[in-house]
C-alpha cells in the first residue's frame, strides 16, 4: 500500500474525514502515524530567534516583576524622600517637599515600563500558544496510536476466538468419532 493510500485510510478510519479535509496539524499527525515515526520535535520556544528589543523587554519584565525590584525601588524612594526632607532648605536638597522631580521620574518610568512589559507578555502568550499547539499534536498522536492499538488488539482477539472455535470443533469431531 502506498504512503498516500495509508494516509487516506488512517484519516478516514481514525478521524472520519478525508485526508484533504484535515487541518494542517491533523495532517502532520496522520503523516507521523503513517510513517510510524516519532514526533521528533519539541515546541518551538527558542529565544535565540528573538530580536534584541524582545530580549530586552523580557529582561525588563522579569526584573520589574520581582520582589528584588520592589524592595530596591522602595529603598531608593525612601532614600530620595529622606535626603530631601533631612536637608530641607539647604543646597543639598535637590527636590524639595512635594517631590515634583521624583513624580516626573516615576511617571516617565511607568510610561516606559508598561509597554515594555506588555511586549514581554505578548511574547509569553505566543510561547504559550506554541506550547499548547505542540501539546495538541502530541495528544492527538497519542489518541490515534491508542485507537490503532485497540484495533490491533481487537483483530488479535478475533483471530484467537476463531482459532479457539476451530480447536473446539476439532475436539468435538474427535469425541463424536470415538463415541459414535
Amino acid at each position: 500500500m502506498s504512503e498516500q493510500a495509508r494516509r487516506e485510510q488512517l484519516a478516514r478510519k481514525l478521524l472520519n474525514s478525508a485526508y484533504a479535509d484535515l487541518t494542517p496539524v491533523q495532517r502532520s499527525v496522520v503523516d507521523l502515524v503513517a510513517r510510524e515515526a516519532p514526533t521528533g520535535r519539541g515546541p518551538r520556544l527558542r529565544d535565540e530567534e528573538a530580536s534584541l528589543g524582545q530580549q530586552l523587554a523580557d529582561r525588563v519584565a522579569a526584573l520589574g516583576g520581582s520582589w528584588g525590584f520592589i524592595g530596591g525601588f522602595s529603598l531608593c524612594l525612601a532614600v530620595w524622600a529622606g535626603w530631601n526632607l533631612v536637608f530641607r532648605g539647604s543646597e543639598l536638597a535637590f527636590d524639595p517637599y512635594p517631590f515634583i522631580f521624583l513624580n516626573l521620574l516615576l511617571s516617565t518610568l511607568a510610561a516606559l515600563q508598561a509597554p515594555v512589559i506588555m511586549m514581554s507578555q505578548n511574547r509569553q502568550s505566543e510561547r504559550d500558544r506554541q506550547a499548547a499547539e505542540h501539546d495538541y499534536e502530541v495528544n492527538l498522536r497519542a489518541e490515534l496510536e491508542i485507537m490503532l492499538l485497540h484495533d490491533k488488539l481487537d483483530s488479535l482477539r478475533s483471530r484467537e476466538v476463531v482459532d479457539l472455535l476451530k480447536a473446539q470443533n476439532e475436539t468435538l469431531e474427535l469425541l463424536r468419532a470415538r463415541l459414535g
